[in-house]
């Protein structure tokens, strides 16, 4: 008898750690960064192509002791060195999630999430947790929301929108840019405005500043 007592003993003891475990696990909990918008800046569009962009990407992780992770930046491309000189789209160069931003708060959990969802200026923050400056209320000034992707929405190749596979400081040619805080003039969130990743095409690659930028990327670890 006294053997039996102990072991339903034993049994409601395991059942009830279970249930403390399962309770306590958050529905969403927090993680390693493996995602940012870049502290740095570009004042073209020539960023050393998407190796150099790379580069970037992989020193600031390190920077700040996420370097473990393999880095690469969020850009389309119409020639991909690394792809035997063909196209590559953003979506295809990042791995498949998820992913967390510096104060590790969920940006998205896999490749639909994240091209589904829009700009927030509290969640595409840089390494170091900072907001990056837009249209969002308190802002300081000046704008620099507009981050460079040469995507479209979808995460997409747009041709020719990639200041010649981000190598060239022409002011002829532009590229495709996507709103950080998801907001346009005024606070907008209207349209395209709101999306991160495929908002509108910047003055030209020779200046990322004029219509709101500053030659940002975003990072994302691959692995």
């Amino acid at each position: 008898m006294k053997r039996r007592c102990s072991a339903i003993v034993a049994i409601a003891l395991v059942c009830a750690a279970c249930g403390a475990n399962e309770s306590m696990i958050p529905s969403n909990p927090s993680g390693p960064m493996t995602f940012f918008v870049t502290s740095s800046r570009s004042a073209t569009g020539n960023l050393g192509g998407l190796s150099g962009a790379d580069a970037t990407c992989q020193q600031l992780a390190a920077s700040v002791g996420a370097g473990g992770h393999e880095w690469r930046a969020y850009l389309s491309a119409n020639r991909d060195p690394a792809n035997g000189g063909r196209p590559v789209d953003a979506r295809s160069r990042i791995g498949i999630g998820p992913w967390r931003n510096a104060n590790g708060v969920l940006v998205a959990r896999n490749l639909d999430e994240l091209h589904s969802r829009t700009g927030d200026a509290s969640l595409l923050i840089d390494e170091t947790g900072r907001r990056i400056n837009g249209q969002w209320p308190g802002s300081p000034a000046p704008v620099e929301h507009d981050i460079l992707t040469g995507s479209n929405a979808d995460g997409t190749l747009i041709p020719d929108k990639t200041c010649t596979d981000w190598t060239s400081q022409s002011s002829t040619i532009s590229a495709r840019v996507g709103h950080s805080d998801g907001l346009g003039p005024g606070a907008s969130a209207a349209g395209a405005l709101s999306s991160w990743n495929s908002s509108h095409d910047n003055e030209s690659c020779a200046n990322t500043a004029p219509r709101g930028g500053a030659g940002r990327l975003y990072c994302f670890a691959r692995n």
